[in-house]
């Protein structure tokens, strides 16, 4: 007889295996594309079983959205930390943040569909849960370290998200998309030097 730990945990592996197919398929063919049918055929179950874990198709969205975030955050912490600690570090993380949301999956997924889909407000929340998170913690890090300017880490890390994400919709509608991100990146790099405080800067009134 199947005990209830095990339920649990096969529960969670079909979920799983429909949010891993939802954010493939999403991620291909965008949202609007894609069926619940299609999706239940990818992850090689029935429809049925589909609705017992996700309430429609917008809930296995949210799903899959959350997952984005959570990649996303573990890809930009990695390349924040191969930079060093510091300023070259959130430097680090927010090119690798412009160069992720350029890949189709992910692009699509958090620069087109997300808002779209979940809306302005929820999908700026969860956002803020996961890479706002991460941003108000390097910021907070760095300024208790004296590298940037006193103020509020948390509402600079939800205008630098929103720059962010705008920015990743301004390459991605690009013609000359190789050309706009390097003038993305430069302006973002220009934005950030107004918060930097250099070595040996007096700093206070």
């Amino acid at each position: 007889m199947m005990t209830p730990h095990s339920q649990k945990e096969r529960s969670e592996a079909t979920a799983a295996r429909l949010v891993n197919a939802a954010a493939q398929l999403f991620g291909d063919e965008g949202y609007a594309a894609v069926s619940t049918d299609d999706i239940a055929a990818s992850a090689g179950m029935t429809k049925g079983a589909l609705y017992h874990h996700f309430a429609d198709k917008s809930a296995l969205f949210r799903a899959v959205f959350v997952q984005v975030q959570q990649q996303l955050v573990s890809t930009l912490a990695a390349a924040a930390a191969d930079a060093g600690s510091g300023w070259d570090g959130l430097i680090a993380g927010i090119d690798a943040f412009i160069r992720e949301c350029q890949r189709p999956p992910i692009g699509q997924i958090v620069v087109f569909d997300g808002p779209a889909v979940l809306g302005r407000d929820l999908a700026r929340a969860v956002e803020d849960e996961y890479v706002g998170a991460l941003l108000t913690d390097a910021l907070a890090r760095l300024q208790a370290a004296g590298q940037v300017r006193e103020g509020d880490s948390s509402v600079r890390s939800r205008l630098l998200l929103g720059a962010l994400c705008e920015a990743a919709v301004v390459i991605a509608r690009s013609p000359e998309p190789v050309q706009t991100r390097t003038a993305v990146r430069s302006e973002i790099a220009a934005m950030l030097e107004g918060l930097r405080v250099r070595p040996g800067a007096i700093t206070g009134s």
